[in-house]
């Protein structure tokens, strides 16, 4: 029966036996780094992914060229969905299939904060990086790597410039040789950078048994993305290993958090649908059979996710400072995050109805067939979403945030591009978790760790400032760019999903172009 799985007592639910692949997990961090846990599965359940025809040996295959932004996919997947999930000759909806796996790894340095040393790990990291795109291409057939920059990095190692360049002057000190957000600089009469310290949210409020978010202060994170497990533990051990040719002894690994997203679109049941029944998790049995997520949407639309170069620092004039040659031009922003998603509130306790889950993932008051899993609802803006709150008293999850997340005009680009009106401003890349709530963690007592595997997410996007992700998901707590806001609590059910899902971890990285991946601004030390 659909409702008995969540009718198990945690008491009960900590009695099951994790497999002795996701024990691994808690163990080492050498053990952790070798194994991918649960997550072995994927390639097992998944198969071998269709692949255009191979060529001759006597013809070398062609490698597409990498773009000088480090987060792209050269050549994406993409299919047309007629709402089902599946690729469709009838299809209507352009759907993006992300890589089956995604892990991020997050550290500290290891590394003397002097000009020399962090010069040497410069070098040493982008040879890793480039024998890496030599060995593979890149995702999904091969694998993606993202290299990305907390604040402490820069606080700590690069606290001022010694040399001057076309870029910056000599001397320049932390922050100022950072992006700068024009368009929010001009709003509040100060400087505000791109890259700004995490916060919290309105419902960020832990429910009960839970602790405060952990706002993490990380100098870096690896984003590793592609369709085989296999490659993406060699380039994680090309990275983190220790050997001589490996860049592990630079890094103190304080995460890794792994996870898959897809697997449903040639007609079979997805990756969440199958790993959440293979480790029970309560409300496993709920969750649609072609659903990309545990939440049971697609989240991958073409038309919901910005073009390249959208995203970068550099693309609308006046919204950083990195147009026409700045040195983090063609980079972006990255938030990251974990969350919690609570699967028997979301099928059965809170929201019981399909209709119930259409209306708090996209709007009130609109319908679909049963069973829809993929819905491009006409676009909202403020007042439509102030009207479903004044008529409904409620909002949808991806309407409140259109308001922020799209074009309100049609713009130009630096590029000389047009861009029409409800343009996306940001690229998704997240993906489905069963860590509780990393794979691995340094700190077990500060980020709760546990071996029950958990329904959750590693949420992360790419956006041209802090601030737009800032004002996003204050939308999504029902705090409107025009100033209005919802009367009733972010936490409550008429609060799109929030009240299913809760954030334990967070923190802002900033991507540099792929020319300045390897310790930025490390050369102008002196």
């Amino acid at each position: 029966m659909a409702g008995s799985e969540g009718s198990d007592s945690p008491e009960a639910q900590n009695k099951r036996m994790p497999s002795r692949r996701y024990l691994l997990a808690g163990g080492t961090l050498a053990a952790a780094l070798a194994s991918a846990g649960i997550y072995e599965l994927v390639d097992a359940l998944i198969g071998t992914p269709e692949r255009p025809t191979p060529p001759t040996p006597s013809t070398p295959p062609a490698r597409p060229a990498l773009p000088p932004e480090q987060y792209v996919f050269p050549r994406p997947r993409v299919i047309m969905d007629d709402g089902t999930g599946v690729a469709s000759s009838k299809g209507t909806m352009a759907v993006a299939i992300p890589p089956y796996h995604a892990h991020v790894i997050t550290a500290k340095l290891n590394v003397p904060a002097n000009a020399k040393s962090l010069q040497a790990a410069q070098r040493r990291l982008e040879e890793v990086l480039r024998r890496l795109e030599q060995q593979f291409p890149p995702a999904p057939s091969g694998v993606t790597v993202t290299v990305s920059w907390g604040l402490p990095y820069f606080e700590h190692y690069v606290p001022r410039l010694g040399k001057g360049s076309s870029y910056f002057d000599a001397g320049t000190a932390y922050p100022a040789y950072l992006p700068v957000d024009l368009t929010t600089s001009k709003e509040r009469g100060k400087t505000v950078y791109a890259l700004q310290e995490s916060r919290t949210f309105p419902s960020d409020e832990p429910p009960p048994g839970f602790g405060p978010i952990r706002l993490e202060q990380n100098d870096m994170a690896v984003l590793l993305r592609g369709d085989s497990l296999t490659t993406l533990m060699a380039a994680t051990n090309a990275l983190f290993g220790t050997g001589d040719d490996q860049a592990g002894d630079l890094f103190k690994v304080t995460s890794i958090r792994r996870g898959f997203t897809g697997g449903g679109h040639t007609g079979g049941q997805t990756l969440a649908s199958k790993l959440a029944i293979e480790h029970d998790l309560p409300g496993a049995k709920l969750i649609p059979r072609q659903s990309p997520i545990f939440l049971g949407f697609t989240t991958t639309l073409r038309d919901a996710e910005s073009s390249t170069p959208v995203s970068n620092f550099e693309t609308f004039p006046g919204w950083t400072d990195q147009w026409p040659n700045g040195y983090f031009k063609q980079g972006t922003i990255m938030p990251l995050s974990h969350l919690f998603q609570d699967l028997v509130a979301w099928y059965s306790t809170t929201f019981p109805k399909f209709e119930d889950r259409i209306h708090a993932m996209f709007r009130p008051g609109i319908s679909f067939p049963p069973n829809t899993v993929t819905a491009d609802p006409p676009e909202q803006n403020e007042a439509d979403v102030l009207h479903d709150i004044a008529k409904f008293h409620a909002y949808g999850h991806n309407g409140s945030m259109q308001p922020v997340n799209r074009l309100q005009r049609e713009l130009t680009s630096n590029y000389g591009h047009r861009y029409p009106v409800n343009t996306a401003i940001t690229n998704r890349g997240d993906f489905a978790t069963m860590d509780n709530p990393f794979h691995y963690t340094s700190d077990p007592a500060g980020d709760h760790y546990s071996k029950q595997p958990a329904a959750g997410l590693h949420f992360l996007l790419f956006t041209p400032t802090t601030e737009i992700f800032n004002r996003v998901r204050l939308a999504m707590d029902g705090e409107l760019p025009g100033g209005k806001r919802a009367s009733f609590s972010p936490r409550s059910r008429a609060a799109g999903l929030n009240s299913v899902v809760h954030t334990t971890h967070r923190q802002n990285f900033l991507i540099p172009p792929r020319s300045h991946r390897s310790f930025p601004l490390a050369e102008f030390l002196a």
